[in-house]
């Protein structure tokens, strides 16, 4: 029993996800195959534009900002739009916040409560407030799963 229980919220969850995913890309955003958004991640696409490639895992918590509304204050010049772009096999930790204007390379970790403030290249482990790399991952990399693990 509760197995049948497990698969049937699993499932609905790919239901819910999947309305997700349609209203994102309806919204403007760029997702690419076989990433996996949490429910609870929030991505802001109302001004600015967000790319996310394939393979990418963004978990729980996460807020992706393509704008900064109080830009104008500091410059009067800046309307606050921006973009936010992030490469293959990216995995993007629980609570963490990635700010306008940012690049994240493919195949890049950015660890749980991070602030991502600046480009992160590819290949590298980095977390903290403010984002800092703490470590440069061994070619080949290891790509994230291409089929996320069933749950019974």
């Amino acid at each position: 029993m509760k197995t049948i229980i497990r698969k049937l919220i699993h499932y609905l969850g790919n239901v819910l996800r999947f309305f997700q995913m349609s209203f994102l890309k309806a919204s403007g955003a760029t997702i690419g195959k076989n990433s996996m958004i949490s429910l609870g991640a929030k991505i802001d696409v109302r001004r600015g534009k967000v790319t996310i490639g394939d393979h990418c895992l963004i978990t729980h918590g996460c807020y992706i900002l393509s704008h900064d509304g109080a830009a104008h204050i500091i410059n009067p010049e800046d309307n606050g739009t921006g973009y936010v772009t992030i490469g293959d096999h990216v995995f993007i930790g629980v609570n963490t916040v990635v700010m306008r204007n940012v690049t994240i390379g493919n195949h890049a970790i950015i660890g749980a409560g991070s602030v991502v403030n600046k480009d992160i290249p590819e290949g590298v482990v980095a977390a903290g407030n403010p984002i800092k790399i703490l470590k440069t991952l061994d070619k080949p990399y290891r790509p994230l799963p291409k089929k996320h693990m069933d749950v019974s």
